[in-house]
């Protein structure tokens, strides 16, 4: 009488357990169609390098060389912001990022400071 109800126990056991690991899920997303909107106005907005309003990081001021050097090293460190080279008589200038406040750009610097010590937040003036 107890060998047979081990054996009913291990067998009901066994099938409850092959029942229950069988599970297929779905996943269905709900989303409003207005966040893709408001992810190209997003994409739009980044792309307005000459506003006045953003932040920028300028890593390197000097000759041309050296601001080649400084823009090359700038993207194999830093690939999440693309630095820029321009021409302000009579030094070449290296900017990178394009933050919309100042608390991002901060956080920025404190990274790049370590890699460029010259490094500091400016705003573009109006061209």
């Amino acid at each position: 009488m107890n060998l047979k109800n081990i054996f009913f126990t291990v067998v009901f056991t066994t099938i409850l357990v092959q029942f229950g690991h069988t599970q297929e899920g779905k996943v269905i997303i709900n989303q409003d169609d207005r966040i893709s909107d408001l992810l190209e106005l997003k994409k739009k907005m980044n792309r307005n390098e000459t506003d006045p309003k953003r932040y920028k990081i300028q890593v390197y001021s000097g000759n041309r060389s050296g601001a080649q050097n400084a823009q090359n090293n700038f993207s194999g460190t830093f690939g999440q912001w693309q630095p820029v080279m321009h021409y302000e008589t009579p030094n070449f200038k290296v900017w990178a990022g394009n933050f919309t406040t100042r608390l991002e750009a901060d956080r920025a610097l404190k990274k790049i400071k370590r890699k460029f010590p010259a490094a500091f937040i400016f705003k573009p003036k109006k061209n």
